[in-house]
């Protein structure tokens, strides 16, 4: 029996690998995983892009860049570079305008101030034809996961792209507790 340390690390909730799978992610191409937390998409990402491409691991907190290093290490990948930002600021991400193919906002924009400065930071660091993937918790009264008041719903998040620029292109599986979208430039 193998043991997806993926799927214990995000507590069972959603599967990042089967995630992952739905984005059609490519060797050579540059991600961007906005709080990237233990990097439970990061490190999916970061073996399929290989050494011709990079995944930013972004996250306010230096606890969450050192476990990415840590199992960056262990499977040796070298296409990870952490930055800690603040990514609620127009450029406080330190990524390059129109530098990056997909930026992963996952179960970060429930725990945002300000959900559009996160979507604009994205959408600025996007190539022409790049995607924002949003996964989110879908807003339920549960013991387990955030606070209902804090989840943002499905309608939410399409009414905040619209409003930013951006459109939803397609819906994929997150699970039974996320929901799952891509976004792209209107």
């Amino acid at each position: 029996m193998t043991i997806d340390i993926n799927k214990i690390g995000s507590g069972g909730f959603m599967n990042p690998d089967k995630i992952v799978e739905e984005l059609n992610i490519k060797n050579g191409m540059f991600v961007a995983d906005f709080g990237c937390g233990a990097g439970y998409f990061t490190i999916p990402i970061a073996k399929i892009i290989k050494n011709s491409g990079k995944i930013y691991a972004i996250d306010v907190l230096n606890e969450s860049l050192e476990n990415v290093l840590s199992k960056a290490k262990l499977y040796d990948l070298l296409n990870i570079k952490t930055v800690r930002a603040n990514i609620e600021i127009i450029g406080g991400s330190k990524i390059e305008s129109g530098s990056v193919d997909l930026v992963i906002l996952a179960n970060i924009l429930f725990q945002c101030n300000d959900h559009s400065s996160v979507l604009n930071e994205a959408k600025r660091i996007l190539k022409n034809n790049g995607s924002v993937v949003v996964v989110d918790w879908i807003p339920k009264k549960v013991p387990l996961g955030p606070k209902y008041e804090h989840c943002l719903s499905e309608e939410t998040i399409k009414k905040l792209a619209i409003k930013n620029g951006l459109k939803v292109v397609r819906k994929i599986d997150a699970g039974n507790q996320h929901y799952g979208m891509v976004l792209k430039n209107i």
